[in-house]
């Protein structure tokens, strides 16, 4: 399994970046939210991928961020859900939009990606959900006494939460990253600032 590729870039097209590395060029599939990001072509970068294995070809996806990676990943497991739909969705949306979209049952936000049907949204937000459900443990969750109101509250820092469980995180793995976020800040925010702070662990 490749974990990511670290190399130089030398061609990019719509959902796709080549990157070369002891010169072998490695065609990844990727989303349009990892391309604005990445750097031009000519210039190093750093992308962390997902190896698709079928009988008829092999595949690599490839990502700026272990989010994007992650809500790949979870996308992808569900029945119906390729690859190409996973990068479409991830090209429209963030994984944090996609979180909340799954949280709140918007299923909209998600038809607004390429090839998304309302029939294939309604399914990724039920079968999300369930996961959701079995990350999260019934009762009451052990957050720093800072957070402790807001997280009982139903406020932000509560959606956040439960939008992050949808990423795969459960309430106890992340709340000691955001004891020093704002609770008043958007969702959206608290959930980015949240994986921010897990990514530089």
């Amino acid at each position: 399994m490749i974990y990511s590729l670290n190399g130089t870039i030398i061609h990019t097209e719509p959902n796709a970046v080549v990157i070369e590395c002891g010169g072998v060029g490695y065609k990844c599939l990727t989303t349009m939210n990892t391309l604005r990001v990445l750097p031009k072509t000519g210039e190093k970068a750093m992308v962390y991928t997902h190896m698709i294995v079928r009988e008829d070809a092999v595949e690599l996806c490839g990502f700026a961020e272990m989010s994007e990676l992650n809500c790949f990943r979870l996308l992808t497991s569900i029945s119906g859900v390729g690859a190409k739909v996973a990068v479409a969705i991830l090209s429209e949306l963030t994984p944090e939009q996609v979180a909340l979209a799954v949280s709140s049952g918007d299923s909209k936000a998600l038809t607004k990606a390429s090839g998304v049907g309302n029939k294939i949204a309604q399914r990724i937000i039920l079968e999300l959900k369930d996961k959701v459900k079995n990350l999260v443990p019934s009762g009451t969750v052990n957050v720093p006494v800072s957070l402790g109101a807001a997280a009982a509250d139903g406020g932000n820092i509560s959606k956040a939460l439960g939008a992050l469980a949808v990423l795969g995180y459960a309430p106890d793995e992340v709340t000691p990253f955001m004891s020093g976020i704002d609770p008043e800040l958007p969702v959206e925010r608290i959930i980015g600032e949240t994986l921010k702070a897990i990514g530089r662990k």
